[in-house]
This record gives structure tokens, C-alpha cells and sequence, in this order.
């Protein structure tokens, strides 16, 4: 495997790798929503979804999009329209297993922040599952109490949130383009 992992926007060619790492981040949990939901997400915002690509396939994807604040979308039901919202919800960061431990989901995270700041958006949202909590709150994320995580969620989900830099943005990196 290479030691160069760009961060480019979704294509249609990556599904069949997003969908798979999805089954497998959250099949055993009860979460995983499949391929057609997962779709209809990355369709509401796709200059705010990327993949990661390692040796010319997604090895990793994060899934963000407008979203009002204090709640979070069902994972049962496909996304419709997209909320005029300055909240950005992050709804998927999973990266694939051999790839774990070397950085890539803060890669990954670190380039929706520049583009959730170029774009505008005040804040950013999620639903930790899965324990992932820890994680989520040493990157800035704290826990949004009384919020009430429905909608196909377990009921150690915790809705956090991250303010973004009230300050003037500079452009996110250089995106990979694909041939």
C-alpha cells in the first residue's frame, strides 16, 4: 500500500467500498443503513463528503451535510432535502481497518473542518455511537444534553457538538482529482 492516502470527493465508482466499510463499522451495532440511504446523504452535500483513497479505492469516507442543530437524522428512512442550515452534521467518518491507528480519520476530519469553515458553517454536530464518545471529545466535540438521539439510534448514542472558528477562513487543501 502506498503511503499517500488523498482526500478527494466521492465518486460514483467508491460505493461499492463505502458501502462495505459501513456494514462492517456498524452492522454488529444494529446501525448500518445500506448503500441506497447512504446515498441519498452524500447527495445532499456532496462538496462536504470524501472518501479517502489508498491504492486507487476508497479506504476510508466521511459523510456530512446541513442539518439543524439538536437533532440528527433517521438512519432508517433515505434523506430528502438537504436543511438550510449553518450547522454541519457529521454522520459518518470510518476508515478501513488496515488503515486504522495512523491518523487517517483525524485526516479526514481535519479536512471537513476547513471545508465546513471555507463554507461558512458555525458548528458541526454528530451522534457518537459505538463507545466512540472519547474519541469525539478529545477532537473538540462535547456532549449536547437533553438532546434526544431517535430515530434508529441505540440508547448509548450521544449527540455532541463542535463550535468552528469564528475567523476568515482560508481555502481547504487541494483536493485529489481523479483520472
Amino acid at each position: 500500500m502506498s503511503n499517500v492516502a488523498p482526500i478527494r470527493r466521492i465518486q460514483a465508482r467508491d460505493w461499492d467500498s463505502i458501502a462495505e466499510m459501513e456494514f462492517m463499522a456498524y452492522a454488529e451495532l444494529g446501525l448500518s443503513e445500506g448503500r441506497k440511504i447512504l446515498r441519498s446523504r452524500a447527495r445532499l452535500s456532496p462538496e462536504t463528503c470524501f472518501v479517502l483513497e489508498a491504492d486507487g479505492r476508497a479506504a476510508g469516507y466521511l459523510l456530512a451535510f446541513p442539518y439543524p442543530p439538536d437533532r440528527c437524522p433517521d438512519l432508517r428512512q433515505e434523506a430528502a432535502t438537504a436543511f438550510p442550515s449553518r450547522n454541519l452534521h457529521l454522520h459518518d467518518l470510518v476508515v478501513a481497518a488496515s488503515l486504522r491507528h495512523r491518523g487517517m480519520a483525524r485526516r479526514l476530519l481535519g479536512h471537513l473542518v476547513r471545508t465546513a469553515e471555507y463554507l461558512g458553517y458555525e458548528q458541526l454536530s454528530l451522534v457518537a455511537v459505538g463507545g466512540s464518545e472519547g474519541f469525539w471529545t478529545t477532537r473538540g466535540f462535547t456532549p449536547r444534553l437533553g438532546v434526544v438521539t431517535t430515530g434508529g439510534y441505540d440508547s448509548d448514542a450521544v449527540y455532541m457538538l463542535a463550535p468552528l472558528p469564528a475567523h476568515a477562513p482560508s481555502p481547504p487543501l487541494q483536493q485529489h482529482e481523479s483520472r
